[in-house]
């Protein structure tokens, strides 16, 4: 009889044993999983703020770039300023210094008025070298002159005044140029102002009626 009590109680001591080793055993088990959890989302913070990190310093290593680059830019704008004003101030030197010569031979020339006493033959050769003189320097800066006396008209460059009759000439020639014109590297600054030859009327042949 003591022997079957034994019994019944270690069967009933058993199965409470194992519901306790049981529970002992989910809680450790969420306790891991918790904790590994934990540690996953810990090192996801970790890669998240590293990441931030490092593009904290792209992002202000791309400012410090802009910076240096609109400094730079402003720098070029400026030079570029500064070679255009000098530009527009001395964008005649050299065609002044062309004009210096043909200044001190005028004054020469004026000079020389009271010196010749009335030797206008002298005024006159002094007056046609200033003149070729001047002529030399335009051409120097790309100014041509236009004298186109006898060549055809060129509506282009000539810009006529009149048409007269000529029978020693032919058609639409230029037979006087009343002012000269000019050209500034092949663009037209003044047209020539010019008479021109006007063409002749056809001759008008009378038929003469035979059977008249």
């Amino acid at each position: 009889m003591g022997s079957e009590e034994q019994t019944d109680q270690e069967n009933i001591e058993q199965p409470a044993v194992e519901t306790e080793e049981s529970i002992v055993g989910e809680i450790v088990e969420d306790a891991l999983k918790d904790e590994a959890e934990g540690e996953t989302a810990a090192s996801e913070e970790v890669d998240l703020q590293a990441a931030l990190d490092a593009a904290t310093t792209r992002a202000d290593e791309n400012w410090e770039k802009l910076l240096l680059a609109k400094a730079e830019v402003e720098n070029i704008r400026r030079r570029t300023q500064k070679d255009i004003e000098k530009a527009h101030r001395f964008s005649v030197e050299k065609f002044a210094k062309e004009m210096l010569p043909v200044v001190d031979s005028l004054e020469m020339g004026l000079a020389s008025v009271d010196a010749a006493e009335g030797d206008v033959v002298a005024i006159k050769e002094g007056m046609e070298l200033t003149h070729k003189q001047l002529l030399a320097s335009l051409e120097k800066s790309g100014v041509k002159q236009i004298n186109p006396e006898g060549e055809g008209f060129n509506p282009d460059l000539h810009q006529a005044i009149s048409m007269v009759p000529s029978p020693d000439h032919e058609p639409n020639t230029v037979i006087q140029v009343f002012q000269k014109g000019y050209t500034l590297n092949e663009r037209l600054l003044r047209p020539a102002m010019v008479i021109v030859s006007q063409p002749q009327a056809p001759t008008e042949t009378k038929k003469i009626d035979e059977q008249a």
